[in-house]
């Protein structure tokens, strides 16, 4: 299973970027799509998450201004952001977990969102 993230970029304080993430192979079914991100000199933190069910859970930050969505035909799980802030500037990770013949955790190869005030 390869996972294959894009979207990002260098944006202005206030300006939006969508971030869209693909999942290829052998695939039964994907239960939890999930954005992370690592910000400079911080651990690694959880954005947004969908259930295969549509239900989302966002971290407090970014509640309100990001929004998750997933295409379950097509793998695809999407993260549009609005109203970026120099805070939200990191590397973004998709994380998915995959069913082919066991469930496994996935990581995406990570984007680059860079945000100045």
């Amino acid at each position: 299973v390869q996972l294959q993230a894009s979207g990002g970029g260098s944006v202005q304080a206030g300006g939006s970027l969508t971030l869209s993430c693909v999942a290829s192979g052998n695939i039964v079914a994907i239960h939890r799509m999930a954005w992370y991100r690592r910000a400079p000199g911080k651990q690694r933190e959880r954005v947004a998450a969908i259930e295969h069910s549509g239900m989302e859970d966002y971290r407090d930050s970014v509640r309100g201004r990001f929004a998750i969505s997933r295409d379950n035909a097509k793998n695809m799980v999407t993260l549009q952001m609005n109203d970026l802030q120099p805070a939200d500037t990191g590397v973004y990770y998709c994380n998915v977990d995959v069913r082919t013949a066991s469930w496994t955790n996935y990581w995406g190869q990570g984007t680059l969102v860079t945000v100045s005030s």
